[in-house]
């Protein structure tokens, strides 16, 4: 008996109608008996094939032994299952033994941009900023135990009752927390930000409706004469794919070091120093974090200094670099809006431990941050640039800011898309000035701008 995989959904959750193109339900079948097949195949490869000896041959040469072999148990265990229905088992078997499982043709899948596993049986994937459910679960708790510790074996890191939580990489960059009991009673949970291979640039933000062409050429030049930008932004809003985006303005002769935790972060330009921080040893000791990665930058010769996220006390080193001719800095940060993003950078810089009065912070703040580009999530999935924010100065004990773009929503679409543009407040930057003596009048987009993208570049 062979079930095929059920229509897979266009809004979330919903088990209705397909998106475009394939999908990864459509790459296996939903059979009991099928199931029980890859256990049994499983078990017996596990008996027949030395596991070291594997580890030791490459990818593909460990993928064509591990096929050959289930192909041949898979003949023995069922001689009457039909081909199509053979593969599928021999498929399943390598995802077992040299994959993560059920989640492995997710992975694989470059449409689905983040896996999560809330139980054995709750599978979901992201699309397109959509969340759909998975019908291919794991066989039970244990299973996805197995998975977790193959990954966080591979990093060489441990996930146990003593530490219940872990943060990990994947081979090919993607970011993965697992977190079990007792901190999640109900079994392990799993989470899977995929990393994507291609670099984004601005120009294909453009197209695809991130930010307008007039918004991308001013946020270019900001960063090309050395402005410093916090991009800010909710979870999975699209902060790094538009700080990598950003980076394409930096000016190739410059030396670029990014302090990250995890990386992510994929530059676009070869002279490119990646730092990255390190969690405690498996006896709790001998951890490198941001902020001491942070610290022996500054010893580095850096002419830019890009963290992927400010989350801690290196936000006060970062802060002091921005005042102290390290201009040119990006970063991203959490936050709702412009105005929270300044208040997140307060009390993480309150976090060092200094013992500042709360002016002489947002002094530091004010006079260090030239821009905030604010990125959200919107309700049908796409990500947008909401707001261009400019840091003024201080006024008492305030903070100063001016929207220079807003986006001002215009309704929904037929299909429930958002409607709406990122456009000009009509306010000229404080910083306009500084740009103008170096060539570049940028009146043209706080007035409104048009024009026209020509292949990686775009035309004024």
């Amino acid at each position: 008996m062979t079930i095929t995989a059920p229509p897979v959904p266009t809004s979330p959750l919903s088990p209705t109608a397909a998106p475009d193109g394939p999908s990864p339900e459509q790459r296996y079948r939903v059979d009991a008996v099928v199931l029980e097949l890859v256990e049994d195949v499983h078990r017996r490869l596990l008996q027949e094939v030395d596991l070291a000896a594997l580890s030791a041959l490459d990818g593909d040469a460990a993928r064509r032994a591990v096929e050959e072999v289930a192909r041949r148990l898979a003949g023995q265990e069922a001689p009457q299952l039909p081909g199509p229905e053979r593969e599928d088992v021999v498929l399943r078997v390598v995802d077992e033994v040299l994959g993560l499982g059920p989640i492995e043709r997710l992975i694989h899948d470059e449409t689905v941009s983040e896996v999560m596993v809330n139980d054995f049986d709750e599978v979901y994937y992201e699309r397109d900023g959509v969340i759909y459910e998975y019908p291919i679960g794991f066989r039970d708790r244990d299973h996805v135990m197995r998975i977790i510790d193959r990954i966080t074996s591979d990093v060489g890191r441990r996930v146990d009752e003593s530490s219940p939580m872990v943060d990990a990489r994947l081979a090919d960059g993607s970011r993965v927390n697992a977190a079990i009991p007792p901190v999640v009673p109900r079994g392990p949970v799993l989470t899977i930000r995929k990393f994507r291979q291609d670099k984004h640039t601005l120009v294909q933000l453009i197209e695809n409706g991130t930010l307008p062409l007039g918004v991308a050429e001013f946020v270019g030049l900001c960063v090309q004469h050395r402005l410093n930008v916090i991009v800010s932004g909710g979870t999975g809003s699209g902060k790094t794919t538009f700080l990598n985006a950003l980076s394409e303005h930096i000016p190739a002769g410059e030396r670029i070091v990014t302090i990250e935790d995890p990386t992510e972060l994929k530059l676009q330009q070869r002279h490119v120093i990646a730092m990255e921080a390190r969690p405690a040893n498996v006896e709790g000791k001998n951890p490198v974090t941001q902020r001491d990665l942070f610290r022996n930058t500054l010893r580095m010769r850096p002419d830019r200094i890009i963290v992927g996220e400010v989350r801690g006390s290196e936000a006060f080193e970062m802060m002091q670099a921005m005042n102290t001719g390290h201009d040119g800095s990006l970063t991203t940060v959490h936050a709702n809006s412009p105005r929270d993003a300044l208040s997140r950078i307060e009390n993480m810089v309150l976090m060092a431990g200094y013992d500042l009065p709360v002016r002489a912070i947002r002094e530091q703040v004010a006079s260090a941050v030239d821009l905030i580009i604010h990125v959200a999530r919107m309700s049908d999935g796409s990500r947008r640039i909401t707001h261009v924010t400019e840091i003024t100065g201080m006024e008492s004990e305030v903070v100063t800011t001016q929207d220079l773009f807003v986006f001002r929503h215009e309704g929904l679409g037929p299909n429930g898309e958002i409607r709406g543009t990122l456009g000009p407040t009509g306010l000229m930057p404080s910083f306009a000035d500084r740009l103008r003596v170096r060539g570049e009048d940028v009146t043209r987009f706080v007035q409104g701008v048009s024009g026209q993208v020509e292949g990686a570049t775009w035309t004024r």
